[in-house]
């Protein structure tokens, strides 16, 4: 997944009202577009480099978008946006294993009255959905957890590919880690207690979990390697 320009350096200063953050930029003070609805744990620290993008779109009121935050020396990407777009550029380039003889990939599908799954995947008579979560916390050096806040969106999800599974669909949760500095996915128990007993127990009913981290470059973020998860 390519951002359509380069990037904009800058120094974090603040975030507020969960969707705007005051970035420094050379030596003017800019409030851009925070793309992400979770708590950001851990990432927003003043002084901390960022990345942004600009938009050329006159009708925006916010011309920048926060993409990236360096915490650590670590690359993170917190915009939540995008999850999907680096998801759906590596099954495309079939590069995640267990997809590798995709007929087709539609996007957003509607299951019932009012669930979306953001994959849904042919392949030779098997249809799989596949929902994706963006990962960016880490509490411990080279291990990222999941959630990073209670999501009750979260226990939705699983509810309904558990249906969908029940209707003769494969179902996979596909957590892409959106940093360049772990080894391991494990869940934030003491966070989300329900949302990880539930997912423990869907599990055990045909739940596959996968578990991928990114690539960053200058050009935009890949789908990297698989990372090990065990419940």
């Amino acid at each position: 997944m390519n951002f359509d320009e380069s990037l904009i350096s800058g120094e974090f200063i603040k975030r507020y009202k969960r969707f705007f953050v005051d970035i420094k930029i050379g030596k003017n003070t800019v409030t851009a577009h925070c793309p992400n609805t979770g708590s950001m744990m851990g990432l927003l620290k003043k002084g901390n480099n960022v990345w942004l993008s600009k938009s050329h779109n006159p009708k925006r009121k916010l011309k920048y978008t926060l993409q990236i935050i360096e915490n650590q020396k670590s690359k993170v990407g917190i915009n939540t946006h995008l999850t999907n777009k680096i998801v759906f550029d590596a099954l495309k380039k079939r590069m995640i294993k267990n997809f590798k003889d995709i007929n087709s990939i539609q996007q957003e599908v509607k299951f019932g009255e009012n669930t979306r799954f953001d994959f849904l995947l042919t392949q030779k008579n098997n249809k799989t959905f596949i929902e994706v979560k963006n990962v960016t916390l880490s509490r411990e050096k080279q291990i990222a957890e999941f959630p990073d806040a209670i999501t009750s969106r979260g226990l939705k999800h699983i509810q309904e590919l558990l249906k969908a599974n029940k209707q003769g669909f494969e179902i996979y949760l596909l957590f892409v880690i959106q940093r360049d500095d772990c080894s391991k996915f494990k869940l934030a128990k003491d966070i989300d207690p329900e949302y990880c007993e539930l997912l423990a127990k869907a599990v055990k009913k045909n739940l596959k979990i996968l578990c991928y981290d990114c690539k960053f470059s200058s050009k935009g973020i890949k789908l990297n390697r698989e990372i090990l998860f065990k419940i």
